[in-house]
């Protein structure tokens, strides 16, 4: 069963993990039947990146053709209160979504709990804030934790100068099914309406590190398929988010050894995955940093997924609902269709 987002009014939890039921916080009714996030230049090509490894310069407008109702929301978005970006501004990324005729905006801010460890010489990859995080020897880093009081305090001051757009409270939840209790209380404490878990790292150096440092480390496909295996375990875990983000994570920083990647070497990883997802009764999320190959949400269907949700892993304004248009085609000709309300995930057709 599917009810309405974690959202006012009224508040309400979207997943259960008891019961596997997806609740969306703040939908009336239930359905039925059926990043952003970088350490530094791993795998970027061409021009300037960044902190939030986003480009420098302006992008063209992602959805020029669409009237307002017809974009969904943009259910991944980072502002000033994530640590890994200094080009994130609240205020700046609603004006651009009134711009763009986006209705609905979810500011998912980091909440990272895993320690990850970083060798001396991939401190000159990383680009600031992450770099002053870094010892200059190399060493563990533990990102600092989410302002919450100051990033609500900063989302009601938006929703009160922007009352044309709906703004979602939210949080990115770094491995959640590690940290399950410390999750549960932040999402407690800050009464998200959207809470995504992802996956950044794996066990490796006597401890946890980065996928965007493993994949030139060791074997990629090696690396991509580890992540699958532990992205599985997340999937099915009774952690508490409501959406699985960037499926893809690793492939935004393979070498170019690697290129192109084959994601048909690892359907049968994907797919496990997608099962355990879908019998969590959670919602996969297209993340359009880079193209989500169709395959995958294909894969997400035959899953039995019910859920998707759009989500551009913005870490500056002018990234907002990136490559929605095409997105939102691929989803639709996989036999997705839009929801009654922006803020709704689509549901199966």
């Amino acid at each position: 069963m599917i009810a309405g987002l974690r959202g006012k009014p009224p508040q309400k939890r979207w997943f259960t993990a008891q019961t596997g039921d997806l609740r969306l916080r703040g939908w009336p009714g239930v359905w039925s039947g059926g990043s952003g996030r970088v350490w530094g230049g791993w795998g970027t090509a061409g021009g300037a990146w960044d902190r939030g490894g986003v480009p420098t310069a302006p992008i063209a407008d992602p959805s020029p053709d669409l009237a307002p109702a017809q974009l969904p929301a943009d259910g991944h978005v980072h502002s000033q209160f994530s640590y890994d970006t200094n080009t994130g501004d609240m205020v700046a990324t609603c004006a651009r979504a009134v711009e763009l005729g986006l209705p609905v905006v979810a500011f998912t801010e980091h909440s990272d709990l895993t320690p990850f460890t970083f060798y001396a010489h991939e401190r000159e990859h990383l680009y600031e804030p992450l770099r002053s995080l870094v010892p200059e020897g190399g060493g563990v880093v533990q990102a600092p934790p989410l302002d919450v009081q100051g990033y609500l305090a900063s989302i009601e001051r938006c929703r009160d100068q922007f009352p044309q757009l709906r703004i979602l409270t939210g949080v990115e939840l770094g491995e959640p099914h590690r940290f399950p209790t410390e999750c549960a209380d932040l999402v407690k404490a800050g009464g998200f309406e959207r809470v995504l878990g992802s996956l950044h790292s794996l066990e490796a150096r006597g401890g946890f590190a980065e996928v965007s440092a493993l994949v030139h480390e060791d074997d990629p496909l090696g690396v991509v398929r580890a992540y699958l295996a532990e992205l599985a375990e997340l999937a099915g875990s009774t952690a508490d988010f409501d959406v699985l983000a960037h499926v893809d994570f690793p492939v935004r920083y393979l070498p170019e050894r690697a290129k192109p990647f084959s994601f048909e070497a690892v359907e049968a990883e994907y797919r496990v995955v997608l099962e355990a997802l879908a019998g969590s009764g959670r919602a996969l999320e297209v993340n359009t940093r880079l193209p989500l190959p169709s395959m995958i949400v294909r894969w997400w269907h035959e899953s039995g997924g019910r859920a998707v949700t759009f989500g551009s892993d913005a870490h500056a304004p002018w990234r907002l609902a990136n490559g929605f248009r095409e997105a939102m085609a691929m989803v639709e000709a996989a036999g997705f269709r839009p929801a009654r309300q922006a803020h709704e995930p689509w549901g199966r057709g």
